[in-house]
């Protein structure tokens, strides 16, 4: 990352000078210029108007170009004028060490003394009142531009460390890659290259975003604030400390601020979370609660503030949702609080993750009360919707012996965003309480309140997005009740023979399920919209975009090695999330819509249930063509809000160990598939379904089909227009099979 110097922080001390006169005098004090005097008129710092200023400066502790001498006595110049209207030389006093010092006493205890205290303090040094009121004006101002000097000098200091971090960074790709091709030199050189600099990114992006947070502490900071004495007399203690110290935290905050911030936020999810009318209505003609944002304004912000807070390029989306999960409470909670656990429960919709730092580590061993800042991108399932970049800090906190509160809130704003490729999002308090229901279950309460840029979304996802149910509580509950569904099956000990037919063992059970999740964890993070790509769009005969990436594997085992390539597109369909899931997963259809069995014969080999709806499970099938035998795992997802269907062809000796009970993270699998999404119109009129009864309600699907294939086993080749065409083909004609077998050409 480079940053550009050219303006640096400094440049806004103009901003603390009243005038250009005051501008220059300051300009010669701290250039050391020795014996320097000034005009003095009559005027206010505060006052902000009225004519120019010029005022003395004290000569005390403004650096070491100043001598012993000059620093005695303030020169105070006047004017006298002849008979004739001419004026004569200039007359300058200084003031004696010993009226400087009683001055300065009084400057210690009072920075802004009354007309009293000026009145005594002139009759007592001899002094003009208006001589005493412009020495304490220019020492007050001084102090201002000294403060000022050591602020920005703790900004380049954070400037340098950004370089030396940039730095290192170059040397460390430029040390793992060859100089001619670019490319890592070896497994092992790539391995701590991909690490270190995904870390590199992360302290990167951290490191800039406290500069930024500076910069603005810096131009809020109010004058007086800080003692004079101490800014004063202290400077050279404070310049040896990091400028996280010197502002004590992340962003600008004291982490005992950063505490009262999340429980401030711990305390509004609670409500937030067990309020109902009039806070929360539910909605007649959806079923979903809404929030009565006049009533929320009322109870929770500040009298006087405004929620959009003068921005016109935000949008504010929040939501609510109730469901029971099959997991103990402790368990889910560490999930939560693991960045690891956590984006590997929500794959699907979080695309990076991080803890930045630790702010506490909470008391105990259940980490109660433990506070973290955490970075994630959120995503969708295709690359058509921009991804979601925020900063939070997360707190668990146990309220009674049964019940947990997870919160997530941000204390930075939701700024203008350059990179289009991710938009800049703000979380207000938002999370979850998470009741034990004693058996393995949990009741959850999940607040989705997001503060994010307007931005243009796809025609297709529109309506998704702007009615807050693409990154809303529905989404992240269902994905949450899905996962622990998961996890609970993977772990059990008794699942009936028809549920795990085709596999013998409990070891081998294990592996193939632990294989399938990989496997669509992969698929989620090829598709998305992440900062991981770079997506460039192809156009097809037909008017369908499609939209292809590049990647090179170099020593990840789970992938084939060389260059991949992964093509995407989105359609709608007329049909219903449930009839197009129940269609693609359907081995006895797949020649309806495969064009790569072409009349092939599938047999189911084993059959793994992962979750209560049978839609839930993972199957291994055998493909017999007349060119090849192949066999392909399928791992089928769904819940309330989205579906998917994943699959890839298998190694069969590999498979067959993996059956056994082998690990199976040195298998290499390159998944392909589907992603199913409501199209958020919940009340569209008829559209086909599976469910009768259902049918008023539905509306039609969001259909995003992928693609991978290792274009070339060599990580080094160019992508060729050969492998451009071949995606091309397979996407163009799956879509085309898939519309004519449900009979929605015309779509």
């Amino acid at each position: 990352m480079n940053l550009d110097m050219s303006n640096p922080p400094n440049s806004r001390t103009k901003d603390f000078f009243a005038s250009p006169a005051l501008s220059l005098s300051l300009a010669g004090v701290f250039r050391g210029a020795t014996g320097a005097v000034e005009e003095v008129e009559e005027g206010d710092e505060e006052s902000g108007g009225g004519r120019e200023e010029a005022v003395d400066i004290s000569s005390e502790n403004t650096g070491p170009g100043r001598s012993d001498e000059d620093a005695d006595a303030m020169e105070l110049q006047e004017e006298e004028v002849d008979e004739r209207g001419k004026k004569k030389r200039k007359k300058y006093h200084r003031h004696t060490a010993e009226q400087i010092r009683e001055m300065e006493t009084l400057f210690k205890e009072s920075p802004h003394p009354d007309e009293k205290q000026r009145q005594q303090l002139s009759k007592k040094l001899g002094l003009n009142p208006r001589q005493v009121k412009f020495w304490f004006q220019n020492r007050r101002t001084q102090i201002k531009a000294i403060q000022e000097r050591h602020e920005n000098s703790l900004l380049k200091t954070e400037m340098e460390k950004l370089r030396e971090e940039n730095k290192c960074m170059r040397q460390t790709i430029k040390k793992a890659c060859c100089p001619n091709c670019g490319f890592a030199t070896s497994n092992k050189d790539s391995t701590m290259m991909t690490t270190e600099e995904q870390q590199l990114r992360i302290e990167n992006a951290r490191l800039k975003a406290e500069v930024e947070k500076l910069r603005t502490t810096i131009g809020k900071f109010p004058g007086g604030t800080t003692s004079p004495s101490s800014s004063c007399s202290g400077g050279n203690d404070q310049e040896n400390r990091s400028s996280l110290d010197f502002y004590t935290g992340f962003f600008g905050l004291e982490k005992s601020r950063i505490s009262e911030i999340a429980n401030q936020a711990m305390n509004e999810l609670t409500k937030m979370a067990t309020a109902g009318d009039p806070l929360w209505v539910r909605s007649v003609e959806t079923g979903r609660e809404i929030l009565n944002y006049d009533e929320y304004a009322r109870e929770f912000l500040p009298e006087g503030s405004s929620s959009g807070g003068g921005r016109i390029k935000r949008s504010i989306e929040v939501s609510r949702e109730t469901g029971v999960v099959f997991l103990d409470m402790p368990r889910l909670v560490q999930a939560f609080m693991d960045v690891n656990q956590w984006k590997e429960m929500f794959s699907c919709m979080v695309a990076k993750a991080a803890t930045v730092d630790v702010i506490s580590n909470g008391e105990g061993d259940n980490r109660n009360c433990a506070i973290q800042l955490m970075f994630a991108e959120l995503q969708m399932l295709t690359p058509m919707v921009t991804a979601r970049e925020v900063y939070f800090i997360r707190q668990c906190k146990q309220l009674s012996p049964d019940s947990w509160a997870i919160v997530d809130v941000s204390i930075d704003r939701v700024e203008d965003n350059t990179d289009t490729s991710v938009g800049k999002c703000r979380k207000r308090p938002s999370g979850c309480i998470i009741q034990d229901k004693c058996n393995g279950h949990c009741k959850v309460i999940w607040v989705e309140h997001l503060e994010c840029q307007k931005a243009t979304v796809h025609t297709l996802y529109r309506s998704l997005v702007n009615s807050g149910l693409a990154f809303g509580a529905k989404h992240w509950m269902a994905t949450l009740q899905l996962q622990c569904e998961r996890l609970v099956f993977f772990m059990a000990t008794n699942v009936p023979t028809k549920d795990s037919s085709g596999i013998a063992t409990l070891a081998g059970r294990k592996s193939v399920l632990k294989l399938a999740q990989r496997m669509t964890s992969s698929f989620s993070r090829a598709i998305g919209a992440s900062s991981y790509h770079t997506w460039a769009k192809i156009s097809t005969k037909g008017g369908d975009g499609i939209k292809v990436a590049s990647r090179r594997n170099m020593n990840d085992p789970g992938e084939p090695q060389g260059l991949i390539l992964c093509a995407v597109s989105s359609i709608w369909l007329p049909v219903s999330p449930h009839a197009l899931f129940d269609f693609l997963r359907d081995d006895a259809r797949w020649n309806e819509w495969d064009i790569m069995l072409t009349g092939g014969q599938v047999q189911t080999i084993a059959n793994l249930a992962k979750g209560q709806d049978r839609g839930n499970s993972v199957t291994l099938h055998a493909t017999k063509s007349k060119e090849t035998n192949l066999w392909i795992l399928q791992d089928s997802c769904t819940n309330a809000f989205e579906s998917m269907v994943v699959r890839a062809a298998v190694d069969i000796p590999g498979m067959q160990s993996v059956m056994t009970g082998v690990d199976s993270s040195n298998i290499a699998i390159l998944s392909s598939g589907f992603s199913i999404l409501p199209d958020g119109l919940e009340t569209r009129p008829l559209v086909i379904s599976s469910r009768p009864e259902e049918r008023s309600m539905e509306g039609g699907s969001l259909l995003t089909v992928a693609f991978q294939i290792l274009a070339n086993p060599s990580p080094t080749a160019k992508l060729t227009t050969e492998s451009m065409e071949t995606t091309n083909t397979l996407i163009s004609c799956t879509m085309q099979n898939i519309k004519t077998s449900l009979q929605c050409e015309d779509s």
